[in-house]
C-alpha cells in the first residue's frame, strides 16, 4: 500500500515538473484517479474554452449564434431579459439513469461516492461550468451540493462546509438565482413534508427549510423555491385532504402554518429574496396539491399569502398539467404571480417528465411573449431545470445543451421583438376586443353594467354580429416572425 502511495505522488510530481516546464497551468488531469488529492484545482473543462458569441452564420457547436449578452433589444440587454441559470442537480447530479436503466454518466472528476470531499469537488466544477458558458447565476437544492449526515447536525455542518467554498468561488459576480431544501427523496419524505401524517417528519422537514433558506441567504440568493415533490396522495382513502392542505400552506406561509413559518422566519434574519411555489400536477404522486399556477394561486388567495408569494413555471409542469407553458406563464403573469421560470419541455408521445432542454423556437418565442408583457422577470429569470439525454455521455455534451438552450430562448425574445415592431398582431388582438371600447364597453368592464341595461342594449339591438376571430391570420403573422 505504501509502494502504492509513493508511486502516485512520484507520478503526480512529474506532472507537475512537465507544467512548469510547458508554463501551463494545469498540474493534473480533472479524472479522479490521477491520484492529486481533494486539493486538487486544475481545469475540469480543459478542452472547453470559454463560449462566445459568433452570430447566426457560425457552425461552432460551442458559440452562441442568437445570445449575445450585452446587446440591447427592446430597451434592455440580452442577459438581463433572460437571467440565465445552470441546476446544479441536473448538470452535475445528473447520472443517465431512468426506472429501466443504471446510470450511463460518470464524470471524470467523480469518485463514486457522496462524501464532503467529492461535493467540493462538483462544486469547483460548477462555478468553472458557470464561468466558461458566460452566466451569472445557479440554483441548487441543499441535499445536491452537500450529503446527508448522520443526524440533523451532522447533515448542517456538511452543508455549511460545501457552501462556504461555494461562497469563496462564487465571489461577487455569481450567485443563486434561487435556492431550495429536497424534501423527496429520503424515505422520511415518503409520504410528504409538509403533507406528512407524521409531525416528526413535519418538523424535520421545518428544520430543514430553515437551513436552506439560510444558506441561501449566506450565498446572496435572489429567491427561494418551495417545490412539493411529494406534497399530495396516492388516495383519498386514506388521505384527510383538508387537515394536509392546511398543514401544507402553514408550513410555507404567515397564516397557513408551513408556509406561515418561512416568510416568518425569512424576514427575521433579513433575507429579501422573492418566495416562489413551483406548481406540477402529479408525478411521483398520483395528485399534488400544487396542480398547476390557477391552482396555487387560488390556494395563496385562500391563506391570505398573494402578497408573500410568486411562482416559478416549470414548462414541462404545465404540460404535464394539461396545459400549454403559454397558458401556464400567462396565468401566473395576469394574476401578478409570475416570478422565475425553468426552462425545459417535454416529448409529447413520452408524457412524463423529462426535462428536457427546450429548443423548440416557437415555443420560445410564446414563452418571451409572457417575458415581455411582464417586463422581465427579475428579480428571478431562466433556470435550466434540464438534463442531458440518457445517451449523452460527453462532457462537452452539458455545454452544448446549454448552448443550444440559451440560444432558443435568445431566438425567441428576437422574434418577439420582431413582432412588437411588426405590430400586426397587437393590432389584430386590439381589433377583436374593439366593441368593448363603447361606452357601454367601459361600463361592463368597470362592472356598472347591471342585467337591465344590458337586457335594453340587447333588445335595441337585436341579434348580434359575431365577426371572425382570424385565427389563421394570427398563426401566418406569428409565424413570419421566426
Amino acid at each position: 500500500m505504501k509502494a502504492v502511495k509513493l508511486l502516485l505522488w512520484i507520478l503526480c510530481l512529474h506532472i507537475v515538473s512537465l507544467a512548469v516546464i510547458d508554463g501551463s497551468a494545469e498540474t493534473c488531469p480533472a479524472d479522479i484517479s490521477s491520484g492529486c488529492g481533494d486539493d486538487w484545482e486544475g481545469e475540469f473543462f480543459p478542452s472547453i474554452p470559454k463560449i462566445k458569441y459568433e452570430g447566426p452564420s457560425s457552425k461552432n457547436p460551442l458559440a452562441f449564434k442568437w445570445y449575445n449578452a450585452q446587446e440591447d433589444i427592446l430597451g434592455k440587454k440580452m442577459k438581463d431579459w433572460m437571467r440565465f441559470s445552470v441546476a446544479f442537480w441536473h448538470t452535475f447530479r445528473g447520472t443517465g439513469g431512468d426506472p429501466f436503466g443504471a446510470p450511463t454518466k460518470m464524470w471524470p472528476w467523480e469518485d463514486g461516492t457522496n462524501s464532503v470531499a467529492m461535493a467540493k469537488r462538483r462544486m469547483r466544477a460548477n462555478f468553472e461550468f458557470i464561468d466558461k458558458l458566460g452566466v451569472d447565476f445557479w440554483c441548487f437544492h441543499d441535499r445536491d451540493i452537500a450529503p446527508d449526515g448522520k443526524t440533523l447536525e451532522e447533515s448542517n455542518a456538511n452543508l455549511d462546509e460545501v457552501v462556504a467554498l461555494a461562497k469563496e468561488l462564487q465571489g461577487r459576480k455569481i450567485r443563486p438565482l434561487w435556492g431550495t431544501a429536497q424534501l423527496f427523496m429520503h424515505p422520511r419524505y415518503m409520504h410528504g413534508a409538509a403533507t406528512s401524517s407524521e409531525l416528526g417528519v413535519y418538523a424535520y422537514g421545518a428544520a430543514q427549510v430553515k437551513k436552506a433558506i439560510e444558506v441561501t441567504h449566506f450565498l446572496g440568493g435572489e429567491n427561494y423555491v418551495f417545490w412539493g415533490g411529494r406534497e399530495g396522495y396516492q388516495t383519498l382513502l386514506n388521505t384527510d385532504m383538508e387537515r394536509e392542505l392546511n398543514h401544507m400552506f402553514m408550513h410555507y406561509c404567515m397564516k397557513a402554518r408551513f408556509l406561515e413559518a418561512a416568510v416568518a422566519y425569512k424576514k427575521k434574519i433579513g433575507f429579501n429574496g422573492t418566495l416562489l411555489i413551483e406548481p406540477k400536477p402529479q408525478e411521483p404522486t398520483k395528485h399534488q396539491y400544487d396542480w398547476d399556477a390557477a391552482t396555487t394561486a387560488n390556494f395563496l388567495r385562500k391563506y391570505g399569502l398573494a402578497g408573500e408569494f410568486k411562482l416559478n413555471i416549470e414548462c414541462n409542469h404545465a404540460t404535464l398539467s394539461g396545459h400549454s407553458c403559454h397558458h401556464e406563464l400567462e396565468t401566473a403573469r395576469i394574476n401578478g404571480l409570475l416570478g422565475n421560470i425553468d426552462a425545459n419541455t417535454g416529448d409529447p408521445q413520452i408524457g412524463w417528465d423529462t426535462d428536457q432542454f427546450l429548443t423548440d423556437i416557437g415555443e420560445a418565442t410564446m414563452v418571451m411573449l409572457s417575458v415581455v408583457r411582464n417586463g422581465g422577470l427579475a428579480p428571478g429569470g431562466f433556470n435550466f431545470d434540464a438534463k442531458l439525454r440518457r445517451e449523452s455521455t460527453d462532457v462537452e455534451d452539458l455545454f452544448i445543451a446549454h448552448v443550444s438552450g440559451m440560444d432558443t430562448l435568445a431566438r425567441g425574445l428576437r422574434n418577439v421583438a420582431k413582432l412588437i415592431e411588426d405590430g400586426s398582431l397587437d393590432e389584430l388582438v386590439l381589433k377583436r376586443y374593439q366593441s368593448f371600447d363603447s361606452e357601454l364597453g367601459a361600463l361592463v368592464e368597470a362592472g356598472k353594467a347591471d342585467f337591465e341595461l344590458l337586457e335594453k342594449k340587447a333588445m335595441e339591438w337585436g341579434e348580434p354580429k359575431v365577426p371572425s376571430a382570424k385565427q389563421e391570420l394570427a398563426e401566418m403573422i406569428f409565424q413570419s416572425a421566426l
